[in-house]
């Protein structure tokens, strides 16, 4: 341990952190109303929290509530400053931090665009189909490929599609729910 002064002079004991960082998905429901997507992301960066993966969207219209699913990377310690901070901010319902409460289904949705002629596009149509990616939009010099998934899968995929004309590719950030009878 370090002993530091403070301001004051009075010594304070610091414990560094060493905890490794880990990637938990968070799955807050909300009420449905102007600002809470506001007030949840600046919880975020007011604090230096970084977001990797964010999705927001109404889940019970008659009820009023949204789910918001956050991706972050964070220590343990600090995961559980998040969990605890969202909790209190009003209208937060529930916080699960579905990465640690067990086994969940994460899927992700990508739209990418490959330009390119001869064999370049037939290799690029060839492992489209090997990722069940479908065609959304085809002209004689690019495609649009839709792919849903895991977030490894659309990334391995895209790295494929790199060296064939990837041109542009748009995500949707993650969806998750925790398997089993229960809901949130």
């Amino acid at each position: 341990m370090n002993a530091h002064l403070l301001p004051t002079g009075s010594p304070y004991f610091s414990v560094p952190d060493t905890q490794k960082p880990e990637r938990h998905t968070l799955s807050v429901l909300v009420d449905n109303e102007p600002g809470i997507l506001a007030r949840v992301v600046g919880l975020f960066s007011a604090r230096g929290y970084n977001i990797d993966s964010l999705t927001v969207s109404e889940t019970e219209h008659e009820k009023g509530l949204s789910r918001i699913t956050v991706v972050t990377v964070a220590t343990p310690k600090v995961l559980t400053q998040i969990k605890l901070q969202l909790e209190r901010l009003v209208p937060v319902h529930r916080v699960h931090d579905l990465t640690s409460e067990g086994k969940s289904l994460e899927r992700e949705l990508a739209l990418i665009k490959v330009a390119g002629s001869g064999e370049p596009r037939a290799e690029a149509l060839r492992l489209a189909d090997a990722f069940r990616a479908q065609i959304v939009d085809a002209t004689t010099e690019s495609f649009v490929f839709e792919v849903t998934g895991k977030p490894s899968k659309i990334d391995s995929f895209i790295s494929l599609m790199v060296p064939l004309g990837l041109v542009e590719v748009v995500r949707t950030g993650l969806a998750a729910i925790a398997r089993g009878p229960e809901g949130m």
